[in-house]
């Protein structure tokens, strides 16, 4: 197999003093930070919705999702993930760079931290937590089909 297919192109952010990256095949979009609509969810990560050229979306707030501390910056930006089944934005501190990485760059999670991360990108001195974004978006989901099926029959 070619070298050229084994690299992969990743979208760098940071949440406090963190890095973390999507695959950009998977980032649709980044777009200055615009304080989500609120919509009832027992999810703290939830932030709310957007109106993005008229399709609406649901907003996250990633490092909550992730358990990390975030500064509250100015420059807060919202990267608008694409999954095979869904579209939804993540809010994240800023944007740093996209990257090329070699798959010899790219090392397993040494934690089980869940479906959201697939793996550890070593990029000199830095390590870099590659997201799933399925894992993200979808476990994200699955959180919220308990609480809102508990919310109906509460409200039955």
């Amino acid at each position: 197999m070619p070298e050229e297919t084994l690299s992969r192109q990743l979208v760098v952010f940071s949440l406090g003093e963190e890095e973390y990256a999507l695959p950009i095949t998977q980032v649709h979009e980044i777009i200055r930070y615009t304080e989500p609509r609120s919509v009832a969810s027992s999810d703290p990560s939830v932030r709310g919705v957007i109106s993005l050229r008229g399709k609406i979306l649901p907003v996250y707030d990633l490092a909550t999702r992730l358990g990390v501390e975030h500064a509250a910056v100015a420059e807060a930006k919202i990267v608008i993930v694409e999954t095979s089944e869904d579209m939804a934005g993540v809010i994240v501190d800023d944007v740093e760079e996209v990257i090329t990485i070699d798959a010899e760059q790219l090392d397993e999670a040494p934690t089980a931290g869940g479906r959201g991360i697939d793996g550890i990108a070593k990029i000199g001195d830095r390590l870099v937590v590659l997201l799933d974004p399925e894992g993200i978006i979808g476990a994200l989901d699955a959180a919220e089909a308990p609480a809102a099926a508990d919310e109906l029959r509460a409200a039955a």
